[in-house]
């Protein structure tokens, strides 16, 4: 068993900055890939970001290249989201995720479906 806390969403105007964190506890955080994925009124469950096990490989979606940086600190169980120059189309609710099925896995994994546990979410809002 997982548990995932998403916190640090917020109001922000266009061009602004937050911090997304997920903490985890439950099993070894180390072992397992991440993901950062987000939802907006109306559409699917998206990619935004993953990590592998190690934090040595990362994958974005190519909206968020260059100004989203996902990141995991394994000693305090710990993955981060750091959004800069946001966009009014980045506002949704945004969720991590922990993929346990196998451990020691990558940052390729893009689907929600390759993922086993959920947090209950955070809303970012980019306003102009």
């Amino acid at each position: 068993q997982v548990q995932l806390v998403e916190s640090g969403g917020g109001l922000v105007q266009a061009g602004g900055s937050l911090r997304l964190s997920c903490a985890a506890s439950g099993r070894t955080f180390s072992r397992y890939a991440m993901g950062w994925f987000r939802q907006a009124p109306g559409k699917e469950r998206e990619f935004v970001a993953t990590i592998g096990w190690s934090g040595g490989s990362t994958t974005y979606t190519d909206s968020v290249k260059g100004r989203f940086t996902i990141s995991r600190d394994n000693a305090k169980n710990t993955m981060y989201l750091q959004m800069n120059s946001l966009k009014i189309e980045d506002t949704a609710v945004y969720y991590c995720a922990a993929r346990t099925r196998t451990a020691y896995g990558g940052s390729g994994y893009l689907s929600p479906s390759e993922y086993d546990y959920w947090g209950q979410g955070t809303q970012v809002t980019a306003s102009s």
